[in-house]
């Protein structure tokens, strides 16, 4: 039971740290690319390479700032946490007014969630990530 729980939280915790990067950056992967699929599946801007790609950047910026605070006692979540202000121009730059009418706002938005859900996977948490994702 107590073991079915750490796979539920913090996997920084329950594995090496070799092996949680490794799990976390697949779970990156599996979830980026099942949203990518999803959106290309319904021909939406945005599909499997690019959704993948923040998702991984995501979480890979987010493990390198927890493996830089190390046991030191500084921020973790200092470079995660510009993360939100780099995919928010990135997003932005997928909104496009025209004629009147806003294009690419549920782009902007699914690249800006979909962020969240690496760094979420980055932090440790690859069951929420998943959760999230469906």
């Amino acid at each position: 039971m107590i073991a079915s729980i750490q796979w539920c939280g913090d996997l920084y915790k329950a594995l090496p740290m070799p092996i949680c990067c490794l799990v976390l950056m697949v779970c990156a992967i599996l979830c980026g690319t099942l949203i990518g699929l999803e959106r290309e599946h319904r021909s939406k801007p945005a599909g499997v390479k690019t959704v993948s790609l923040i998702c991984i950047g995501s979480t890979i910026f987010t493990i390198a700032s927890i493996l830089i605070a190390g046991e030191s006692g500084a921020d973790r979540g200092r470079i995660a946490a510009q993360v939100v202000t780099g995919v928010g121009f990135l997003g932005a730059g997928a909104i496009i007014r025209e004629h009147g009418t806003i294009i690419g706002l549920t782009t902007g938005a699914t690249i800006w969630v979909v962020s969240a859900i690496g760094v979420l996977i980055g932090a440790g948490y690859a069951a929420g990530g998943v959760a999230m994702t469906v």
